[in-house]
């Protein structure tokens, strides 16, 4: 399998009052080509950060170090993915680009065209007083402005239909606050793939939905993953949602990947106590009592010494806290599954 994005060591620190803190901590993985990569933890585990910091998108005055590579398509001025044939070759990979350190002219031309974003709230992400399609005639024009206003037309309702967006015409002309929850969602799934990104990064794009909704939108994405082999960078605090749609999971704690493999295998055989903390406290259909983990993820100026989770682990010793443990392979378990836990060696 073709490796899509790698990330060697990333990290984002951002400036405080307290000093410089680490969002992001030295995470590192690789997605494949028509791959799907869950990436799972709590709120303030560095989540969304790592997301903002691959689109190029980190906020203002924040350091980036290591690196991300991008294996983008060579220029072959063929134009939008989405409007290519199933049966054209695939196009040459070019050597990639880093995309922490791309220029900002470079990143304009990757960001939509090679990897794209949806948000987690589409009504915030949207622009209130602008149609629907014109804010997808917009992504387009962004990658192909010599394009002709009636194919700029064609490739939004084109992407509307994709996204499975019911009577496209109509809703490419009303406004974000005329669609329902779902049908922003879809809308913004439309503007991410207009331009034939092959990455594509989904900020929780189904905590604000009803389960219904949610189901339909994670079929949706499955779907093009297929069709448009494209590679699927999944980010969710839901362990449900990752064993409908991941083929690998990658745990975040505190900034720093705890534990990654195959999502049926952390899932049915988790190795770090935050994995497992996270397992006992989703629902099931079981009538079962759900045991929350105790305490709240460290503040970031204030990290424990060792193991980060260590203060809520129930299973901590005197070693957990001399130093943070590597990522290490989980004895017993396939290659690809490791842990960063003293425990599992």
């Amino acid at each position: 399998m073709a490796t899509r994005l790698e990330a060697r060591g990333l990290t984002v620190e951002l400036p405080t009052r307290a000093g410089w803190v680490r969002p992001v901590n030295e995470v590192s993985f690789t997605l494949g080509e028509g791959e799907t990569l869950g990436i799972v933890g709590e709120s303030g585990s560095g989540k969304t950060m790592l997301a903002l910091a691959l689109m190029g998108l980190e906020p203002p005055g924040a350091r980036l170090k290591g690196e991300a590579w991008l294996r983008a398509r060579a220029a072959n001025g063929n134009g939008s993915s989405m409007a290519k044939p199933a049966a054209q070759p695939a196009a040459i990979e070019s050597a990639g680009d880093n995309l922490l350190t791309a220029a900002r002219e470079k990143m304009y031309t990757l960001r939509g065209g090679e990897i794209a974003m949806i948000f987690q709230e589409p009504m915030t992400a949207l622009n209130p007083v602008v149609r629907i399609g014109a804010q997808i005639d917009e992504a387009i024009r962004a990658h192909e402005p010599r394009l002709a206003r009636d194919e700029v037309r064609r490739r939004t309702l084109q992407a509307l239909e994709r996204a499975a967006v019911p009577e496209p015409a109509m809703r490419a002309r009303q406004y974000p606050h005329q669609l329902s929850g779902g049908l922003r969602q879809r809308a913004m799934i439309a503007m991410a793939l207009a331009a034939g990104p092959r990455v594509l990064i989904a900020d929780e794009p189904t905590t604000a939905l009803d389960v219904t909704v949610q189901k339909q939108i994670l079929e949706l994405l499955a779907t093009l993953r297929r069709d448009l082999q494209l590679s699927l960078l999944f980010i969710t605090h839901d362990f449900g949602v990752v064993a409908q749609i991941a083929d690998r999971v990658a745990v975040m704690y505190a900034g720093r990947v705890v534990e990654e493999g195959p999502a049926s295998e952390v899932l049915r055989h988790p190795r770090h106590p935050y994995t497992e903390g996270l397992l006992r406290a989703a629902p099931r259909l079981a009538r079962e009592k759900l045991v929350a983990i105790p305490g709240t993820v460290p503040p970031l100026d204030a990290l424990p010494t060792g193991c980060a989770f260590a203060p809520r682990c129930a299973r901590r010793v005197a070693e957990c806290d001399i130093a943070m443990p590597e990522l290490i392979h989980a004895s017993g378990a396939t290659e690809s599954h490791r842990a960063r836990c003293i425990l599992v060696r």
